[in-house]
């Protein structure tokens, strides 16, 4: 009997949907149909490959009052926030923009005995293997760039949003782009671990946890396959005496709450300047209170459940274990809290980095805020983590928050702002984190490879 994938909603805990995995024959025809499509396609003129996917991402958009309700139901983001097709569309159009400057040939010299250039070539197979959180946005990180670079597609979603696939091919699809040039795919584990370690793709791009990172590291061993990942995350804002305070509470801690916490760029840990410290949580603890759990289906729930019941399970565990070391928890049970995925969002203060709620990963609307005395113990803290994704530093001089940024091991450094993506900037990760970029011109190096033409005019 076939394996069968299911989504289970966070909602209401009911099944809601459910798809037959590909067997081992199936997944390796799949994947030989975008290795047979990929010549082809990637001798399409670049302008109509950039057509094309922004064809079909406009044809996402489309979609989208069936998408929100139906993201609500898969992972419990309330319907209130729209969906994810602004920054969708954000990334996929810069990547659009700044196709033909990145693909460009790289000169090196010309005269009248020899050509010199560098190309970029397309990988061929890309493999997709996207993640629940924000399905949509971080498939689409990696899709859009892939294709208009000239490889095909293969995309496996997470079984919590089992649907974004189909709805992102079934668009492509209807836009234009051929249906072995972008595929959406359901995998067992064992299968996709087999189609790497087959050699049926040529690129694989992962984005979830360290775990899963370091099995797909696994299966392409020996393969030289590239593999780019985004693993975990636990990510630092650090708040200077001289920060607008306002600006940084209201900004650090929906960095920590939004998506109920279910960010890879979320805020998990704060270091506050002692002499801001007591407003600081002051405010916080003040903006959390106000929030409204419940249905995300509902237009008044400004936080939904967590996406699955263990994922809850982990972050009440790390809260329990942190007030049982001496942690105060500000926020008090809430009424729709069902001990279940609907979970109470929470500051903890008197917190230390011997608790796993400030070293493991939550993933959940918890945040721990300790109070420091100078940019050396803020900088100490901060590097005190196995992963480095993103840090967010608040201060009114640039200069120093650059010479602060520079000490920090991680992959992006905001000042001011956080938990957003600029498609402009690479995407990328340290330690535990992983390893690669998307976005930006670097992205589309990662996903091509340089070859390189010496080329002698006369021989004599």
């Amino acid at each position: 009997m076939a394996q069968t994938l299911k989504c289970i909603s966070p909602v209401d805990g009911s099944v809601f949907a459910e798809r037959e995995v590909l067997s081992r024959d199936a997944a390796f025809e799949v994947a030989g149909r975008a290795r047979v499509a990929q010549a082809d396609w990637a001798a399409r003129p670049l302008q109509e490959r950039i057509d094309l996917v922004m064809a079909g991402v406009a044809a996402v958009g489309a979609m989208n009052d069936e998408i929100v309700p139906e993201l609500a139901h898969m992972m419990g983001r309330p319907v209130r926030y729209g969906g994810e097709f602004g920054g969708f569309n954000e990334r996929a159009s810069h990547m659009a923009q700044i196709a033909e400057a990145s693909l460009a040939d790289i000169a090196v010299g010309e005269d009248e005995t020899f050509k010199r250039y560098i190309k970029r070539i397309p990988h061929g197979v890309v493999f997709v293997v996207a993640p629940w959180n924000y399905p949509y946005m971080t498939a689409i990180n990696t899709v859009a760039p892939a294709l208009i670079a000239g490889n095909t597609v293969v995309l496996k979603h997470a079984t919590q949003t089992l649907l974004v696939g189909e709805r992102m091919a079934q668009a492509f699809h209807a836009a234009g782009v051929p249906e072995d040039v972008f595929q959406n795919v359901f995998l067992s584990h064992d299968v996709t671990n087999e189609l790497i370690a087959g050699n049926a793709f040529d690129f694989v791009n992962f984005t979830g946890s360290v775990g899963g990172g370091q099995a797909m590291e696994r299966a392409a061993a020996g393969t030289f396959t590239g593999v780019g990942t985004e693993l975990g995350g636990k990510d630092p804002g650090y708040v200077m005496e001289d920060a607008d305070l306002d600006a940084a509470v209201d900004t650090l801690i929906d960095g920590a709450m939004f998506n109920a916490g279910q960010c890879c760029c979320g805020i998990e840990r704060i270091y506050v300047h002692e002499s801001l410290y007591d407003a600081f949580v002051a405010k916080a603890v003040e903006i959390v209170k106000g929030y409204k759990l419940g249905n995300p289906l509902d237009a008044e729930t400004t936080m939904g459940p967590m996406a699955n019941v263990r994922f809850a399970d982990e972050v009440r565990a790390q809260i329990a274990e942190a007030v049982a070391d001496g942690a105060v928890a500000h926020i008090e049970t809430f009424p729709e809290d069902d001990g279940g995925a609907y979970l109470t969002p929470q500051i903890l203060t008197n917190v230390t980095h011997d608790m796993r709620v400030m070293r493991d990963e939550s993933f959940g609307p918890v945040v721990g805020i300790m109070k420091v005395s100078s940019d050396e113990e803020a900088i100490a803290l901060m590097n005190d983590s196995e992963f480095g994704l993103t840090a967010s530093l608040w201060t009114r001089d640039v200069d120093r928050a650059a010479r602060v940024g520079d000490r920090i091991e991680t992959g992006t450094v905001f000042l001011n702002r956080a938990d957003y993506l600029d498609p402009g900037l690479c995407w990328t990760g340290c330690k535990n984190t992983g390893r690669g970029g998307g976005l930006s011109v670097i992205g589309y190096h990662n996903l091509t490879r340089p070859k390189s033409y010496h080329l002698k005019k006369v021989t004599s």
